[in-house]
């Protein structure tokens, strides 16, 4: 009963502190994880309070936050989307980090400092100094409204090139200590084979069982999460990590449209645990040296100069221009919380010393701050290092629009840019598509119906339209289906039939994800229709006030046509 007080008492603590430290961090515009990081350095013995006595619970909890985040990063990793790229992309991502890796393992033992001279340290060093974080880029460049840039997307695609990278390392760290070819190969064997039996799964059983429940969101939830607990089981029977099979999971299920519901459900639930794995990662941060300070300080120099000249380089060679390379580069300029996943795997492994797992958690948190500075003005320092550039003849030849930019989100060959957006395919959704198929089927290409049913799929696709995964509950599922290039976006569902949201909060998130586009909303009520166009609406479909109308010129008239019958 004691440990069960002891534990309550200490995920109570590693909370409470998160929380505070966090609203701190984000009054300061600095990451959440920051907050998460300093409130577990607080909390533990070796520079804080140490209020917290049972690490070890705090840690097996986290482990269950760190498989949840590595499933979702998984849904992310979409293979169908990631094929779309191109040759570019699919150069970008296999040079930035094999040349990094390369880079930092030949060079780093010329620097002299204290860290690096055991058996894996280089080579753990190498990887997680070529991993940019993901979290933190994404949240950002979200808030900028650049994520769907032509700098935007280069950094997205590098993202996910790394966290497949990650995925194949994580495959081998096992083996590192007896790193026989046959070892190696076989870990590579499982790996695949572990692939295929979840793609096939994914593919023949999963897919019917999403489409039996498809009416139930908690049920797709439950069946999801119970398939990632299920294939890091099969992993680690197989000798692979736990996480591991939390992004093979993950992957196998992102190609269905449940993938973005998935991961709209798992936030909340992933937050919390989230947050303790990193309030455990706080607690191990060791009171800053000036060694520490110093050698955290010349690690990250480090890091800033590999992404330059891994990134940049490419990007202009690709033709996509010097200041998209630059953005790039700077967008990227952190160090991943998939690191520090793998230096704690790494630990447990007894492949690298405590040291410089503290060093690089002091880079991670160091550079997590810089980098939040280096994306917010990111354009003015590209700026300036494009003008250096200049200076020796290398000037900005980009194409000034991609391939995915000509034909927008969803666009044909004829060029037809799917540039508007219906919200929810209900009653007035679906007579608006009835009316599109009679008078202007033109239109039809134009339009993009997202909903939460994909039971509609196959029926709007056969009439021309493009249909998206959309729950207007979860912000998260929008920023998939290309508000960021929409004219115009319209929700025909009002209040009385939303979940879970409302017209006015709808509003707030669609004015960030579309700033260029017009928003029409449908309202119940007048007094609430005028409020949303004050607020931003332009315009507010009233059913009630339409069907009033109607009803008002169908008698008159009715009336009218009596009376010349009369006289």
């Amino acid at each position: 009963m004691h440990g069960e007080e002891s534990l309550l008492q200490d995920i109570g603590l590693s909370i409470i502190f998160a929380t505070v430290l966090s609203h701190i961090a984000r009054v300061l515009k600095q990451p959440l994880i920051l907050g998460y990081i300093i409130g577990g350095a607080m909390l533990g013995k070796e520079m804080g309070f140490e209020l917290v006595t049972n690490e070890a619970s705090i840690e097996l909890i986290s482990e269950i936050g760190l498989i949840l985040l590595l499933f979702i990063i998984g849904l992310e990793i979409n293979l169908a989307e990631l094929a779309k790229m191109g040759k570019a992309m699919f150069t970008l991502g296999i040079l930035q980090f094999t040349l990094s890796v390369a880079f930092v393992y030949s060079v780093f033992p010329f620097f002299g400092l204290s860290i690096g001279s055991e058996k894996f340290d280089l080579l753990y060093i190498a990887v997680a100094l070529s991993l940019s974080s993901t979290l933190i880029v994404v949240k950002l460049l979200q808030d900028k409204v650049e994520i769907n840039t032509l700098s935007g997307k280069l950094t997205v695609g590098v993202l996910v090139f790394q966290d497949i990278w990650a995925i194949l390392f994580m495959g081998v760290q096992p083996n590192l200590n007896n790193p026989e070819i046959l070892k190696i190969l076989k870990s590579v064997g499982i790996i695949v084979l572990l692939i295929a039996f979840s793609f096939s799964v994914s593919r023949y059983v999963l897919a019917k069982l999403y489409k039996a429940c498809a009416s139930s969101p908690e049920l797709i939830l439950l069946t999801s999460i119970m398939w990632c607990f299920l294939v890091c089981g099969i992993a680690g029977e197989a000798g692979l990590s736990k996480e591991m099979g939390a992004l093979v999971a993950g992957m196998s299920i992102a190609a269905f449209p449940y993938g973005a519901d998935v991961i709209s459900k798992l936030i909340g639930i992933r937050d919390f645990f989230v947050t303790l794995f990193f309030v455990a990662l706080g607690l191990k941060v060791p009171l800053p040296s000036l060694e520490v300070i110093g050698l955290s300080s010349a690690i990250i120099a480090l890091m800033l100069f590999v992404r330059m000249i891994t990134i940049a380089p490419v990007i202009i060679k690709l033709n996509k221009g010097v200041r998209n390379g630059f953005l790039t580069a700077l967008n990227l300029a952190q160090i991943s919380e998939f690191s520090l996943v793998i230096l704690a795997l790494g630990a447990g492994f007894e492949h690298i010393t405590p040291k410089l797992q503290a060093v690089i958690l002091t880079s991670t948190i160091i550079a997590s701050v810089l980098s939040t500075y280096i994306i917010m003005f990111n354009h003015n320092i590209a700026a300036t290092l494009e003008r250096l550039l200049a200076k020796v003849g290398i000037t900005d030849q980009a194409e000034e629009t991609s391939n995915d930019e000509k034909g927008g989100h969803g666009g044909h060959g004829d060029g037809m840019v799917r540039d508007i957006i219906v919200l929810g395919y209900f009653r007035i959704a679906r007579a608006f598509v009835e009316y599109l198929e009679d008078l202007s089927p033109s239109l039809i290409k134009r339009i993009i119906i997202a909903d939460y049913n994909p039971a509609f799929k196959e029926e709007l696709t056969n009439k021309g339209f493009q249909w998206a995964y959309a729950d207007l509950a979860h912000p998260d599922s929008l920023s998939h289906i290309g508000l960021h290039d929409a004219s115009m976006v319209i929700c025909t569902i009002s209040d009385s039939f939303l979940k879970g949201t409302n017209n006015n909060r709808l509003l707030s998130t669609l004015s960030k994800l579309a700033p260029n586009a017009k928003i029409i909303l449908t309202s119940d009520e007048p007094g609430e229709a005028k409020k949303l166009v004050a607020d931003g609406a332009q315009k507010v479909i009233i059913p009630g006030v339409i069907t009033g109308e109607f009803l008002y010129e169908y008698i008159s008239r009715g009336m009218r046509n009596n009376e010349r019958e009369v006289s």
